[in-house]
């Protein structure tokens, strides 16, 4: 007789195919949340902090904004959950917001679920699983987190509370992307969408902190939740609950909408017939121009909304530190080195935006990789357009609306110091913002690469020089590893501009390997087949 199998659920298929989509990425942003914790706690060493300063500390608006609410910092654990909390936090909403977009629309904008929902499976039931395999990431970061730790001799009930603080702002990026992706007809759009409430609530937890008249902003964020747990102080657990429910709901809303829209489509209807806009359409160059316009204005906001608000406090940070010399080396310890006066706060603050603007000319070739997988890219290289001319024409474009987003940072910078009279030149923010361009120089050298030789990595291949530099740094910083360990990030080569002269011979060894990995990258992407 013949043994016959019986097929197997669709809903365990789903999850397996989920499963495979997430696994690797879900891994690496485990272990770094874990890790980065685990380092933190056993390299901080204990001071004796007084308790007047403690009390100016969490009385200093700036200090509040810029780090969020100073909460134990005599205890490993208060010092790195306020060191590393809203990092690993942002990290984890980013990875969960984009890969529930990617697993769900990005899959259904490639066609690839047009067959696999011709079958008994629902488009609400696809979306569920996925999500369902989605948030459970979060949950095992957190977990790890909070056993790491542990591990590391850091107080029981704290560490268990902030990796549920972890997993629940993960979980509710996972159901934010989710909820986006059936909003949205596109990929591209749903991620804007996401990634503006993102920010949004960045800044909604920044204000909250820093003036004390709307605190309850901080309610309105997941970041302000989870900083309202206050984890090795109070360990409130309402906040997290609030956020927990808040993120089940979000869960449950996107499979919700899944059931009432059709394959392709999302809830924002769009007109099915318009005028012609044809602004930018004679040429490659300036097709790349005109897809480039909307997403630089999304980020041009966002980074200079951000900015803007340092240089507002860039007064009150500067006097705060140079009366409390303690609190500065413990800011230099967790990474934020010089920030006792206006020149080096702006240099420390202009080394963060090497992360925003490389993850973003990362996500614009990554941009180019979805058009090829997608072979919305086929006829277009049919006609007499070759590969060079298409991949310059882009890569020219996200450098340039790179610097754009450099010079704004830099504008925002200056305007907010200038309001309140801090010293800060022009010449200088601009010079300050300008001295990340080769990190920045990096990450394109670095998607370009990807896009030659592996296109499905691009966008975290990309924003590694900037992502994974800093976070190198920051360990680095944090646990006195040796020079030699430190001087692998790049961002251990960039000078204090404006607070110093740039590192020129620093700046071109960067740029030479960008142009290196550029090169080899145009050789692939020249060689290989489309999709390949």
């Amino acid at each position: 007789m013949i043994a016959i199998t019986a097929p197997a659920r669709p809903e365990r298929v789903l999850r397996g195919l989920a499963v495979r989509q997430v696994r690797r990425a879900a891994l690496v942003v485990t272990t770094v949340c874990a890790g980065m914790s685990a380092l933190v706690v056993v390299g901080y060493q204990s001071e004796a902090l007084d308790p007047a300063a403690l009390a100016a500390l969490a009385r200093n608006p700036a200090i509040r904004t810029l780090f969020g609410e100073p909460v134990a910092l005599d205890q490993a654990g208060g010092f790195t959950v306020w060191r590393t909390g809203t990092v690993l936090a942002v990290l984890l909403g980013v990875w969960a917001m984009l890969a529930a977009t990617r697993i769900t629309r990005g899959e259904e904008d490639a066609g690839r679920w047009s067959l696999l929902l011709s079958g008994g499976t629902t488009l609400a039931v696809a979306v569920r699983q996925h999500l369902g395999v989605l948030a459970v990431v979060p949950v095992l970061a957190g977990a790890a987190t909070a056993a790491a730790m542990i591990a590391s001799e850091a107080d029981i009930t704290g560490s268990v509370l902030h990796g549920i603080g972890l997993a629940a702002v993960g979980i509710f990026f996972v159901a934010l992307g989710g909820v986006s992706a059936q909003m949205f007809s596109s990929r591209s759009a749903a991620n804007g969408a996401a990634a503006a409430a993102l920010v949004g609530g960045l800044l909604a937890r920044m204000v909250g902190d820093g003036m004390p008249a709307l605190a309850w902003l901080r309610w309105l964020s997941p970041f302000g939740l989870m900083a309202l747990t206050r984890p090795f102080d109070t360990n409130r657990g309402l906040p997290v609950a609030v956020l927990a429910c808040a993120a089940l709901l979000l869960l449950a809303l996107a499979g919700g909408l899944a059931a009432w829209r059709d394959v392709g489509a999302g809830i924002l209807v769009t007109a099915d017939s318009r005028p012609a806009r044809t602004a930018l359409l004679g040429s490659v160059p300036a097709f790349a121009v005109r897809r480039t316009l909307r997403p630089l204005a999304a980020w041009s906001a966002g980074i200079g909304a951000y900015f803007l608000l340092p240089g507002l406090i860039a007064r009150s940070m500067t006097e705060f530190l140079t009366d409390n010399p303690q609190f500065a080396a413990m800011a230099a310890q967790a990474g934020f080195p010089a920030l006792g006066t206006v020149e080096g706060y702006a240099a420390t603050l202009f080394a963060l935006l090497a992360v925003p603007v490389g993850v973003f000319v990362a996500v614009r070739l990554a941009a180019v990789a979805a058009d090829e997988n997608a072979r919305r890219l086929t006829l277009l290289l049919a006609a007499p357009v070759t590969r060079l001319r298409l991949l310059a024409a882009e890569v020219a474009v996200a450098g340039c609306a790179a610097l754009v987003l450099i010079t704004v940072a830099g504008l925002a910078m200056w305007a907010g110091t200038a309001t309140v009279h801090a010293g800060l030149g022009m010449g200088d923010a601009i010079a300050g913002a300008w001295n990340v361009v080769p990190i920045v120089v990096l990450c394109l050298g670095a998607a370009v690469l990807a896009l030659g030789w592996r296109p499905r990595t691009v966008a975290a291949v990309g924003a590694l020089p900037a992502v994974g530099g800093f976070m190198w740094q920051v360990i680095a910083d944090s646990v006195d590893a040796p020079s030699w360990v430190r001087a692998l990030s790049p961002f251990a080569h960039l000078a204090a501009v404006p607070a110093t002269a740039p590192d020129w011979p620093a700046a071109s060894v960067m740029a030479g390997i960008a142009a290196a990995g550029a090169v080899a990258g145009t050789i692939g992407y020249r060689r290989r087949d489309l999709s390949a």
